[in-house]
């Protein structure tokens, strides 16, 4: 009996050593095989339910941060300056008309000598308003061209375009002037622009010097007061030889007629130089009236 228990309790000793070392064999095995984790502060692990003391646990995750929608400034254009606004356009000339003629002012040389004398006194039925002054006899007539004879100097002992100018300024009518122009269209203008702006009648030295009729009225294109350039497109005349005309230069057109330029111009031309020493240059004579 006492060696059967001494090699029972021998057999024991050698039973509890085996199991001792598997113990310790399968410990080291899971930890090699366990991935790495961070250790963590004692009272972290204590915080957590379930956990068993000596268990590493893995960090929170960071919180994430939220976005917050930060407004942009941006700069803002700089203002768009207001523009001018377009400037109106320019008027387009219109149709333009003045006449000083009214029934009765028209009055006959009664001579084939007497057109200058005849035309002062045309001059003045256009200028007067009255009505009841009306220039028309024949001893007037006869009066006026000697004053104006008298106050000329011309080789054919008529009367010349500087008499006719000064007794229309002496007769109250004035002042008058001669002028030459050399252009025929700028001839128009210059006479159609005078009328605007006196309200006088223009004398016309017609046939090259030969004859004197009156411009009483125009018709254009644009106002002379307001276009400089305004076109002249019609010429209101008298001339006192009407109705005999010439043979020459053509027929007298009834009185305050409309010529165009083109039917003028075959009556209204330069004025022949060798006819009388004038020292104006050779262009087309008006009788004009200037501002006074």
């Amino acid at each position: 009996m006492t060696g059967a228990r001494l090699r029972l309790l021998a057999w024991l000793v050698a039973l509890s050593g085996f199991l001792s070392g598997c113990t310790a064999g399968v410990g080291l095995q899971d930890a090699a095989s366990a991935p790495a984790s961070p250790s963590v502060a004692p009272e972290a692990a204590a915080q957590r339910p379930g956990a068993a003391a000596g268990t590493a646990f893995a960090p929170p995750p960071a919180p994430i941060p939220t976005a917050t929608a930060t407004a942009t400034a941006t700069a803002s254009p700089p203002p768009v300056p207001a523009q001018a606004p377009d400037p109106a356009p320019a008027a387009a000339p219109q149709p333009f008309a003045l006449d000083l003629y009214r029934e009765g002012d028209f009055v006959p040389q009664y001579t084939f000598d007497w057109c200058v004398a005849a035309s002062i006194q045309m001059a003045h039925n256009l200028m007067d308003d009255t009505g009841g002054g009306t220039w028309t006899d024949r001893a007037q007539q006869s009066e006026l061209w000697e004053m104006a004879r008298a106050r000329s100097s011309d080789s054919f002992n008529g009367a010349n375009p500087f008499g006719w100018a000064q007794v229309l300024t002496l007769s109250g009518m004035g002042p008058y002037g001669v002028v030459s122009v050399p252009d025929y269209q700028e001839a128009l203008r210059t006479a159609a622009r005078a009328i605007t702006e006196t309200g006088r009648p223009v004398g016309l030295v017609m046939w090259s010097g030969r004859h004197a009729w009156v411009m009483s009225g125009f018709e254009s294109v644009g106002d002379p007061r307001q276009f400089p350039e305004f076109r002249v497109t019609g010429i209101r005349v008298l001339d006192p030889l009407y109705p005999y005309g010439s043979g020459q230069w053509g027929p007298s057109p009834s009185p305050d007629s409309l010529q165009s330029p083109e039917q003028l111009a075959t009556q209204f031309v330069v004025r022949e130089p060798r006819r009388w020493s004038s020292g104006l240059a050779a262009g087309y004579l008006l009788v004009l009236p200037q501002a006074g």
